[in-house]
């Protein structure tokens, strides 16, 4: 994830380190997970980062949770359709850790940093089996609050963190 990281980072060379980390922080696979990383690389203060990383990995939840059924089913009739499926199979194969505990499931599937595991995906999870909207969002910033809290620990590291409030 780091080289990809880097990756960007070198692309948006000039680009102001908030912007590249709000970008980022966007992107599916990488998310807040990414932005935070790059944060700590770019050396941006970690009180600004948080927020600029949640509300960047905020944004396309509601897009995902409102829209995505009708997106694909449109796009099931175009050239995208094996591109379609595999985001379905990613959703079930996540659905099936998430289906046990509902909410809970969803906000650890999104909270704890494994590949695979995100907003993005928990969102996607969370339309395509009809979770109630209010549960999935509360269950998806309460994972963001988790993955926020673990990300920054090893993003910028424990002894700096409590450095700050010692």
């Amino acid at each position: 994830m780091e080289g990809l990281i880097q990756s960007i980072i070198s692309a948006l060379g000039g680009v102001p380190a908030e912007i590249v980390v709000f970008i980022i922080s966007l992107c599916p696979i990488l998310e807040l997970r990414g932005g935070l990383i790059a944060a700590s690389i770019l050396h941006v203060d970690m009180w600004k980062a948080i927020p600029i990383c949640i509300i960047g990995n905020i944004l396309p939840i509601p897009f995902i949770l409102l829209f995505i059924e009708k997106i694909f089913e449109l796009l099931k009739n175009t050239r995208f359709v094996k591109m379609i499926n595999k985001l379905e199979e990613k959703a079930e194969k996540g659905a099936q850790k998430i289906m046990k505990h509902k909410k809970w499931g969803l906000l650890l599937f999104v909270g704890i940093p494994l590949p695979g595991t995100g907003a993005w995906t928990g969102s996607l999870v969370a339309a395509l089996f009809h979770f109630k909207l209010k549960d999935a969002c509360i269950a998806i910033l309460g994972g963001l609050v988790l993955a926020t809290v673990i990300m920054t620990f090893i993003s910028y590291g424990i002894p700096y963190i409590v450095s700050m409030f010692i």
